[in-house]
């Protein structure tokens, strides 16, 4: 593996159906407005086929550290509500693949990331700043993790004054560095 190629792999457990969390991670414009920590803008360039394949975005998103990346992917498989895979390129390039496995009431999520990063920064640096890059990948996945709980329960809220009892979702680091303002979860 050379020193720019990452390899993640992410294991979250809520409490929800597959089917749920299918929907809100297939949701992908809604990303700014349940996971704003990390997803910053995303515009949907094709909607793909009914299963999802196909679907295309384009992404602007960043962690904690102080810079962004500009990426898009293309869904090449799913299997509603077990997952999808995508493939990504940009300043990210690889393939990401989310399973969703329904255990009792809560569902085990798990995502494999292998991509190269080809933002010039990122690949130059690569092999010095290893460590602190993947820490940030995993600090975007525990905002991950925080906001799809918070996700769900906006979305299971029934009547206004619970909806608006749900703490928004933590939002982007550095804000006073970002071009896009962030979107307040609403509906």
């Amino acid at each position: 593996m050379s020193s720019n190629e990452y390899h993640f792999v992410t294991h979250w457990r809520v409490d929800a159906t597959a089917e749920e969390v299918a929907d809100i991670l297939g949701d992908v414009a809604a990303l700014p407005v349940w996971w704003p920590s990390v997803y910053l803008d995303v515009s949907v360039t094709d909607p793909g086929g009914e299963n999802g394949v196909g679907k295309s975005a384009s992404l602007y998103t960043k962690g904690w550290l102080p810079y962004s990346l500009r990426w898009s992917f293309r869904v090449t498989e799913a299997n509603y509500p077990h997952g999808f895979v995508l493939e990504a390129f940009g300043d990210l390039a690889g393939r990401g693949e989310w399973k969703l496995v329904q255990d009792g009431k809560a569902v085990t999520i798990e995502y494999d990331w292998r991509i190269r990063a080809d933002k010039p920064l990122l690949e130059k640096l690569s092999f010095i700043f290893k460590p602190i890059f993947a820490a940030n990948h995993r600090w975007a996945m525990a905002r991950g993790e925080e906001s799809l709980k918070l996700e769900l329960r906006r979305r299971r809220a029934i009547i206004p004054s619970e909806k608006a009892a749900v703490p928004d979702p933590p939002g982007p680091t550095f804000p006073h560095n970002l071009k896009y303002p962030r979107v307040k979860a609403t509906a």
